[in-house]
């Protein structure tokens, strides 16, 4: 039986704005497990990210629930959720986000620090760690204007792990990023997942969904249908699009 992390019940986000209220999410009901890579697709302005965004307590929801571990964490004081965020969830976007007058090792050391992982030459040492596993040595005294967006998204991707979060929240990834790059990146969460990392991703490019197990399709606010599949890479790629390719058709993605 799969460990829950995160449980949603009944979630309800509305937006206000002109004199008129826009319900976005619409009693949504849904469950992060441990070990998953979960992805959230459909069409734009469905909720994709509102729904990331209520199941990381990084904005709040108007009704409903949304547990992490057990503890409802909209109910936190806004020092208790920056605090949970910075130590059990790590979040990455289709813009990285970077300081700017920061080297990437820089950026990634400063996150370690955030989350208290350990003393600053343990930081210092993870940070090269992941540096090198992300591929991104060569770049790393550099700041985020002088290295290309491949390369910042994986300094994003490290800042993101550094302190050992039990979930990642990924928002369009590789949204930003040419084939050669989003390809690179997926490798790299990919590669996370099967070293059991838990991720939740929002995506609207087939090729990305592909890599998850477990795929979440949204429509008008709601969870239309979901699609189980094995970790990526223990079956046949061609068999696995064509059978994600065919559920979407059947959604009229």
């Amino acid at each position: 039986m799969k460990n829950i992390l995160i449980q949603a019940c009944q979630v309800c986000k509305t937006f206000s704005g002109n004199g008129q209220e826009t319900e976005v999410l619409k009693s949504v009901n849904t469950t992060v497990y441990k070990d998953d890579f979960t992805v959230i697709m459909g069409s734009s302005g469905t909720g994709k990210s509102t729904l990331l965004y209520a199941l990381s307590g990084m904005d709040s929801i108007t009704d409903g629930s949304v547990t992490f571990l057990g503890k409802e964490m909209h109910t936190l004081s806004e020092k208790k959720m920056s605090k949970l965020r910075a130590k059990e969830f790590g979040f990455i976007f289709q813009q990285t986000h970077l300081v700017s007058n920061l080297t990437l090792f820089e950026n990634i050391a400063v996150a370690g620090y955030a989350a208290g992982i350990g003393t600053e030459k343990e930081i210092k040492e993870k940070a090269e760690a992941l540096i090198i596993k992300m591929n991104i040595h060569n770049a790393k005294n550099r700041l985020p204007s002088q290295v290309s967006g491949g390369e910042a998204q994986r300094a994003a991707i490290a800042r993101a792990v550094i302190g050992n979060p039990k979930l990642i929240f990924a928002d369009e990834p590789t949204g930003a990023l040419n084939k050669a790059n989003s390809e690179e990146v997926l490798k790299l969460l990919t590669e996370l997942n099967n070293d059991g990392q838990s991720i939740v991703m929002v995506t609207h490019d087939i090729r990305a969904a592909l890599h998850g197990n477990r795929i979440l399709y949204l429509e008008d606010g709601k969870i239309l249908d979901e699609l189980l599949l094995i970790h990526y890479g223990q079956d046949n790629l061609k068999e696995r699009e064509g059978r994600v390719s065919r559920w979407l058709s059947s959604l009229q993605w």
